[in-house]
Order: C-alpha cells, then sequence, then structure tokens
C-alpha cells in the first residue's frame, strides 16, 4: 500500500489529502455537536454549519501551500500552517453563526471544534508521514520500548557529536533524508547531560556504552565547527576506543555555497587525527603579492596548485592565470572556480584565465607572461611520485628541474616581480632522483637570486641570443615542505581505499614516517611565506612532528569501526602488510640541509640561507647532466648528481626503463615479469 500511494503522481497525492482533511473538517465538526449537545443527527439539522466548515477551511490550506509541502518531509511549519487554517476556519464558523440566523449554532461549538480539528489534522499527517517512512510504534514512542535497538526505520542509527546549532541543523537535514538516523547526542558540557533535542537524548562521551545500549548507535557524525584541530583530536581518541565508525559532515558554509550536500558525509578528517593547530594567516601577507595583481599559478590543476588558486581567488587578484598541462585537470579547476567566484561577492570582478601549456615550453612560458602582464609566479608543477620518476629519470629530470628554470627564466624576462617555488623535504640529502631534481630546481633559484644579469641557459629558446646578458628584477624564492593530506601522492586515499574493500593495508616499511599538513594550511602558508622574501631564501614551514606510517594506518582501521587483523588479534578485519621499501624511498625525512637556520615574524615559518653554486658553473653542470641523461646513461647520471647535489645517496638499482646499461637478458627477464 506504501508503494501505490508513493508511486501516485502529484496531483493525486494532493486530491487523497484534500480528501482525507474533508472527512475531518466534517467528522471533528459533528463530534463538536455530539460533544455540547449529545446529538447524532447534527449533520442533517445543522447542515449549513458543515457546508462552511469545509467550504472556508479547506481554500485557507490550499492557499496557505500545506498541499505543496512534501508530507514524507514536514517540520514545523507545516504545524503553524495548520494551526492558521483551522483558526481561520474556527473563526468563519463563528461568523457565519451570527451572520445566518437560521444556523443557531451554539457558541461552544466552534471552540471545541478548534480542540478536536488542530490535533486530527496535525497528529494524522505525523502519523502518515511516519507510516510512509517506515518507521514502527518503537521509532514514533521509543520511550515505551527502551530495550529495542532493532530501527525499523530508514537509515543508520547515528549519534551526533555536538549539541549546539551546528548539531540540531545536521539532525533536521538528516531527518529529512533515509540514509542516517538521529537517535542521540553527545556533548561535553554538563548542563545538557540528560536533556534531549527533539527527543533525541544528550548523553556525556562517558555514558558512551550506555547510549549504544538504550539507541542502537551505529556511526558517530561530528558536528563541532567551532572546535580548534587539538580539540578534535581530542575529541576522535576518546571516540575511536570504542571501534564504531567516526565521520564528520560538511561545514554549513560548504552546504550553504552548493560545494557539498548533505550527504556528502564523509570519513572523519585524518586532519583532525594527526591534531595540527593552525595559526591565523596574517592578511597582510596574503594581500601582498595578490591583491590587485596578475597572478599566475603552474601546475594549478594539481594538488597544491589548485588548493593555491582557491586561496589566491580570495584575495581579490586582478586575474588568476591557470596554467596547466593536463586538460581534464584544468578544466576541473577552473569549473571549482568558477563555481567559488559566484559565492564570493567580493570576487566576481577576478578573471580567470585557463592557459593549457607545458612548462617545458618557454615559447608558450613567455608568450603567457607576456600577454597577461604577470606579477607573481607560484610555481607548483612537479613530477611528484618517487618510484614513478625512478623509472623515468630523465623525464623526472627535464619536467622538474627544467620546467623551473624555464618558468624562471622567462618570468625573468618579462620582468615577473616575483617567483615563488613550491618545494619538498625529499629534496633535503635525496635518496632519489626526484628529490635530486627538486633540489636541482631550489639551486637554479638560489645562483639566479645572486646575479644582477645572466646569460640564459637555453637562451634561444626564449628568442634570446645566447651570449646576451639578461637583467634580473625577479624576486626568486622557495618554500619546502613535507607531505600535504590527500594530496595526490598521499597515502591516505590509498589507505582509505583498501579499508573499504577490505584490506589488507598496505605499509612500505615498520618505521617508516613522514610530516604532514593539511593542503589548505599548505597553501596559505606558501603565499605568506613569498610575501616575506627578499631572493635566494629557503622558506620551511614548520610541519610539527613527523607521523608513523604504521600508526596512521592503525588509527584509519580503528575509526572505520573495524578492528586490526594481526598475532593478538586473528580474528580481526584489517591485516597491515609490510611490502618493502619502493625505489629511491627512505624511512625518515628531512627539512634542512645546514644549521643555518633563522626565524621569522610568523610562528610556522623558517628561513634557512643555504650553500649556492655560481650562476656559470651551474650550467655548466646542468648541461652536463642532461647530456648524460640524453644518451641513457642512467649510472652514470646519478654519480654525476652525487657528485653535485649535497647528499645524494641512491638506496636502489636504477630502473630506469630506458637505461641502456641493461644487458638484453636482463631487458627480456624484465619485461616477462613486467608481462605477467
Amino acid at each position: 500500500m506504501r508503494h501505490i500511494l508513493l508511486s501516485l503522481p502529484r496531483s493525486s497525492k494532493r486530491l487523497v489529502a484534500l480528501l482525507f482533511d474533508t472527512v475531518a473538517i466534517i467528522f471533528c465538526l459533528w463530534l463538536a455537536f455530539y460533544i455540547r449537545l449529545g446529538m447524532t443527527d447534527s449533520f442533517t439539522r445543522y447542515y449549513p454549519a458543515f457546508i462552511v466548515a469545509v467550504a472556508v477551511t479547506l481554500p485557507f490550506l490550499v492557499r496557505m501551500g500545506l498541499y505543496r509541502a512534501v508530507l514524507r518531509y514536514m517540520g514545523s511549519d507545516s504545524i503553524i500552517v495548520i494551526i492558521k487554517a483551522c483558526s481561520y476556519s474556527t473563526i468563519c464558523l463563528m461568523l457565519a453563526g451570527f451572520v445566518f440566523g437560521q444556523i443557531h449554532l451554539p457558541r461552544s461549538i466552534p471552540f471545541i471544534y478548534w480542540l478536536l480539528l488542530l490535533p486530527t489534522m496535525t497528529i494524522s499527517r505525523y502519523v502518515v508521514r511516519s507510516w510512509l517512512l517506515g518507521e514502527s510504534i518503537s521509532d514514533i514512542f521509543p520511550e515505551f520500548f527502551p530495550n529495542k535497538q532493532n530501527h525499523s526505520r530508514r537509515g543508520i542509527p547515528v549519534a551526533i557529536y555536538g549539541a549546539g546549532a551546528a548539531g540540531v541543523q545536521v539532525m533536521s537535514a538528516l531527518d529529512k533524508g533515509i540514509e542516517y538516523q538521529p537517535v542521540a547526542f553527545l556533548d561535553d558540557k554538563k548542563d545538557n547531560a540528560g536533556r534531549a533535542i527533539q527527543g533525541r537524548r544528550i548523553y556525556r562521551p562517558k555514558h558512551f556504552e550506555q547510549m549504544v545500549q538504550e539507541t542502537g548507535v551505529q556511526e558517530v557524525l561530528l558536528a563541532i565547527p567551532s572546535a580548534t584541530r587539538l580539540r578534535r583530536k581530542e575529541i576522535v581518541q576518546t571516540l575511536e576506543q570504542h571501534g564504531l565508525p567516526i565521520r564528520t559532515v560538511p561545514a554549513m558554509s560548504d552546504l550553504a555555497s552548493g560545494r557539498m550536500k548533505m550527504q556528502e558525509i564523509q570519513p572523519v578528517d585524518i586532519g583532525d587525527v594527526l591534531g595540527r593547530d593552525e595559526v591565523e594567516p596574517r592578511h597582510d601577507l596574503l594581500e601582498k603579492c595578490i591583491t590587485g595583481k596578475v597572478v599566475l599559478v603552474t601546475g594549478a590543476g594539481g594538488s597544491i596548485g589548485s588548493e593555491l588558486c582557491r586561496q589566491i581567488i580570495k584575495q581579490k587578484p586582478l586575474c588568476l592565470v591557470l596554467y596547466e598541462h593536463c586538460e581534464f585537470s584544468l578544466y576541473s579547476v577552473e569549473q571549482d572556480l568558477l563555481k567559488a567566484q559566484s559565492t564570493l561577492n567580493d570576487c566576481k570582478s577576478v578573471q580567470i584565465a585557463a592557459v593549457l601549456g607545458s612548462v617545458n615550453n618557454p615559447e608558450r612560458l613567455v608568450e603567457t607572461m607576456r600577454r597577461f602582464v604577470v606579477d607573481t609566479v607560484y610555481h607548483a608543477a612537479a613530477y611528484k611520485h618517487v618510484p614513478m620518476v625512478e623509472h623515468n629519470i630523465e623525464e623526472g629530470l627535464r619536467n622538474n628541474t627544467l620546467g623551473t628554470l624555464y618558468t624562471a627564466q622567462a618570468a625573468i624576462l618579462t620582468q615577473v616581480e616575483r617567483f615563488v617555488l613550491i618545494s619538498t623535504d625529499k629534496a633535503v640529502r635525496p635518496t632519489n632522483v626526484m628529490g635530486a631534481s627538486k633540489r636541482l630546481a631550489e639551486m637554479a633559484l638560489q645562483a639566479l637570486s645572486d646575479e644582477r644579469s645572466v646569460k640564459f641557459f637555453h637562451a634561444e629558446k626564449f628568442g634570446v641570443e645566447s651570449e646576451t646578458n639578461i637583467p634580473i628584477n625577479t624576486c626568486l624564492t622557495m618554500v619546502r615542505f613535507g607531505n600535504v593530506l590527500g594530496s595526490s601522492g598521499s597515502v591516505i586515499p590509498v589507505f582509505r581505499e583498501q579499508i573499504r574493500v577490505g584490506g589488507p593495508v598496505t605499509v612500505t616499511h615498520p618505521d617508516i614516517n613522514r610530516y604532514f599538513m593539511t593542503i589548505p594550511e599548505a597553501a596559505l602558508l606558501v603565499i605568506q611565506a613569498g610575501a616575506m622574501a627578499g631572493g635566494g631564501e629557503v622558506f620551511v614551514l614548520d610541519m610539527g612532528q613527523p607521523v608513523k606510517i604504521v600508526n596512521l594506518a592503525r588509527r584509519m582501521i580503528n575509526l572505520s569501526g573495524l578492528t586490526l587483523k594481526d598475532e593478538s588479534n586473528p580474528e580481526g578485519d584489517i591485516e597491515i602488510l609490510y611490502t618493502g621499501l619502493r625505489p629511491g624511498e627512505k624511512l625518515f625525512e628531512e627539512l634542512l640541509i645546514g644549521d643555518n637556520v633563522t626565524g621569522t615574524n610568523h610562528p610556522k615559518i623558517s628561513m634557512a640561507m643555504e650553500s649556492k653554486e655560481g650562476w656559470v658553473d651551474y650550467r655548466l653542470a646542468l648541461e652536463s647532466i642532461f647530456e648524460v641523461a640524453r644518451n641513457r646513461r642512467f649510472t652514470d647520471l646519478r654519480n654525476q648528481l652525487s657528485s653535485y647535489v649535497n647528499g645524494f645517496s641512491p638506496t636502489s638499482e636504477v630502473v630506469d626503463w630506458m637505461n641502456q646499461t641493461d644487458q638484453p637478458e636482463q631487458r627480456q627477464e624484465r619485461e616477462v615479469i613486467n608481462y605477467h
């Protein structure tokens, strides 16, 4: 019956509601006569009163939009409509009794009629609403069934952590859906303990087990937008020991802007597990190189580049140029920014230009910077995956080192004011080619920053004579930091997918650790560090304490409501497997090469002045490196890098697919392995 009713067209559903209300009006008025006068034939004796009641009440209900409301999602606004309509109907019934004497209506009848009609129309709608949602008597009256946990109502029973305004908003939104069923609240405040919000009791965290027994909660949703990172970390640590999945709901600002929907309830932000408390950004530094200027971001479609663009557009640049070689990534970030722009009134005048281009195309770089008269460049374009670069050494060097040098020279040639390189902790005493390529990129900027004019590397590609000295008026600097949570190279998405499919979770080594920070925090700190630059510095972001990857994996398993399968718990859900270090991977990352580190006027940013090479020597070394790379002599190439890049010490054999030193039988063996 329920499915038949739900499948009816909208007009038929309204007709059913009108017929029901007509019967309810007639019945309540008849019952009012019976209660007041004890008569059963009031319908024939007072039929004009029944006609007036129906003729007045239904138009009021229609006019006030009650039949436009979706019954399954009826809220308190519908009750207000019913109260108004019943009141207007009663007043009209009283007036009809005075105006038309033939009705002879007793004065108390309208009041009794109002007292009967109001609860009938209200309660009947809530009963039908509960029936349509599949609720049972125990769901409607849980106080009479304290031990019944198998809720027949739709959705997963959840507890909402946070009994404030945000928690109530989340509850109201979930009540209108079918995925989740809010049955209780959790809150730290002692004054709230034992109280209830719309029938949902508020428990304190120490009564978690009692709450589970009484309500059958299966998941916990965090609704604490005002809490700091450290506070959220404490809350997550308290909750995860109970073994239930912990999820987070979108922020109300994201819901209002349309970026997310309430249905997009996600696993708890891993940043809450790590507990890094972010420092309020300095707006003077954020605005210095952006507001009213033309800003170009290379690698704009990447995880760091796209977040830089989101933060930059908030500072109201004159124009934001997105420079990206991947068409889909460029399209995605452009659409994301246009959507965000529509919700930010102050940023609607910002011009967004999506330019397809490679950082290895100097002509395209120069043309773009001249066309838009760029003031500031944030260079985020890079290959970041360590094993991938180990298998493609020449392309890794070409993109990370030459791409940076070409972009910097294009900025110098077009008189860009400031150039900021996004670097990595893997550039410090690297054990892989990716790290070495990023250190070479840093060295290029350090060498250029010490010169007043230079002869360009591959000058002919810029339309410049090789012997021409190009003056340098561009401030060149770099910002170095570790891993960011959720980036394309992060382990977080990998672990999350492995847990989703039932494991195992793969970790390369039990002792491997990494620094982590959130992408928005990293982007904001990059912008602020770049604004403090004088030229040639290496800014280092405060990454906090390193995190053991295996501990991170364990936490993510626990937060998913699952248990770790190991020797002490062979019946657990998810196993952790150690796969061994990948080519070029090292156990510990560092952020500094030397000890010459000074603080800045920002608590999360330090500045290092590291050893530099002269530009002439750097050019010669780079020419030699790429000559060897072009000949595919990658063993010789790594020896060159070892002598030129401070601390470079490879930890694996050469695994580049194009390595010319392989013997035919070795290549054949590797091809067979790759085939299988």
